[in-house]
């Protein structure tokens, strides 16, 4: 399979997930039960892992190798495909943090970062990679 073929195909998927987790970003953080905001934050995990892995494959159809997120993270600020690596970045380290912790304070700071930082910053990447496509 053509890696070009690989990173359209992956963007199915990421496609799908972006729009799921849209649609309770669109219902607004107040509107949420606490149950609806642990799935919103387990959408934005899928999503997100989606996203580095649809970066991952686009990069290697430019030839850029990366197997790691924050090297797919890095690169694909130098590429100029995300904005705003830093925040990426953050990006990563709450979506493992959430994965793998839980506290009261994480949910509410995940909670308000999803919100207020990371959406706006996946549906730019959104855009971009349908524009590529």
């Amino acid at each position: 399979m053509s890696k070009e073929i690989r990173w359209k195909q992956r963007f199915v998927n990421f496609d799908k997930a972006f729009n799921q987790l849209k649609s309770a970003i669109d219902i607004g953080i107040d509107s949420l039960s606490d149950l609806e905001k642990e799935g919103l934050i387990q959408r934005f995990e899928y999503t997100f892992e989606l996203a580095w892995k649809t970066l991952k494959d686009l990069l290697e159809s430019k030839g850029i190798e990366a197997k790691f997120p924050r090297d797919v993270i890095k690169h694909a600020f130098s590429a100029e495909i995300i904005s705003d690596g830093e925040v990426w970045m953050d990006m990563l380290d709450k979506r493992n943090l959430m994965a793998h912790s839980y506290s009261e304070t994480n949910f509410k700071e995940s909670m308000d970062a999803i919100f207020n930082d990371y959406f706006s910053l996946i549906e730019d990447l959104h855009k971009k990679l349908q524009d590529l496509k």
